[in-house]
């Protein structure tokens, strides 16, 4: 049996299909009775935890448990707190640092060897170029001010502890380290230091849907290497069964895709008929709020033989609007 923790985030739900279509006993975790209706449809059964309350953790099976993928988490996206009026660093410390301890805890009690969990690509966000693919060999460096400074503080300290119970405990934790995850899921919206804003993808397909001029700010050349959910879901259960996973992996699709490019993408494929596709236009005196960044993913492949088949940003998106159009997971997510 494989246990996924916090398989009412969009990932999870991905996640939790990749490893039923791969035949896999499955138990999952969330907080929200609306997702036990739909795992229960699956025939996949459901516990509602809290990761901070290590008593919930006894809800669990403690026999026959090849693994458990974590994926709950307090991120800057959901957190409403503007930071030049309040703090909340020791949520995310709670949420995510503990937390992480406390499912390592019943994993250890139980002789469970491996977790998966996730991290943030902001852990060297000052490393970030086009020209390199980072390894998971370069160094921390990352940012001590902004909304997401105290979540990469959270995740990289929630990082240490997996790789100390490595060490100290003999087990083969593991964690996915994440650039932004494309997929139909709640994206239409996020919290930037506490306000909600539209995200610039849903401003993109918004604008391409009514024919509207697609506005690009700064370098259109700027490049991101994203990943889609179906790559990150297919990864969790590849890495999950191989005896080669452990510690820190990159997973972005090892490619990057500019902004000119996403707009000519999303320009043609979500306009209402082929006669309306939505001008591009600049106006590169507004520069952007981050740099280009490019992952590289050979330990991946290496280890446990994973390529992503959705690098192409054009094969991503096309996916991506066939499940939207499908209207799937929509009764979860109300996008």
């Amino acid at each position: 049996m494989i246990i996924i923790i916090g398989a009412s985030s969009f990932i999870g739900v991905h996640t939790v299909d990749e490893f039923i279509k791969q035949g896999c006993e499955v138990l999952v975790t969330g907080r929200n009775n609306k997702f036990r209706e739909h795992y229960e449809r699956l025939g996949v059964k459901y516990e509602n935890l809290d990761l901070v309350n290590p008593k919930d953790f006894e809800k669990l099976p403690t026999e026959n448990i090849e693994g458990v993928i974590l994926l709950s988490g307090l991120l800057p996206a959901n957190a409403q707190v503007n930071l030049d009026e309040d703090e909340n660093a020791a949520d995310y410390f709670k949420v995510n640092t503990i937390g992480t301890i406390n499912v390592l805890e019943y994993c250890r009690h139980n002789g469970i060897n491996r977790l998966i969990s996730t991290s943030s690509y902001a852990d060297v966000c000052n490393s970030w170029t086009a020209e390199k693919p980072l390894t998971e060999e370069e160094p921390r460096s990352f940012s001590f001010k902004g909304d997401h400074a105290v979540y990469v503080l959270s995740k990289n300290a929630a990082c240490d502890v997996m790789e100390y119970y490595n060490q100290q405990h003999g087990m083969s934790n593991a964690v996915f380290r994440f650039p932004p995850v494309y997929g139909v899921g709640p994206h239409g919206s996020l919290f930037i230091n506490g306000k909600y804003v539209k995200s610039g993808l849903q401003i993109f397909m918004d604008k391409a849907s009514k024919g509207e001029d697609i506005t690009i700010y700064g370098n259109k050349n700027l490049s991101r290497d994203v990943v889609y959910v179906k790559d990150v879901a297919h990864a969790f259960y590849l890495a999950i069964r191989s005896e080669k996973t452990y510690g820190l992996y990159n997973m972005t699709s090892g490619k990057g895709v500019t902004l000119q490019e996403q707009a000519e993408v999303i320009a043609e494929l979500f306009a209402e008929t082929p006669d309306k596709i939505s001008k591009i236009v600049y106006k590169p005196e507004i520069q952007n709020n981050t740099p280009s960044y490019l992952f590289s993913m050979e330990k991946a492949k290496r280890d446990f033989g994973f390529e992503p088949a959705f690098r192409d940003f054009k094969t991503m998106m096309n996916d991506y609007k066939k499940d939207l159009d499908a209207h799937k997971y929509q009764n979860l997510f109300n996008y």
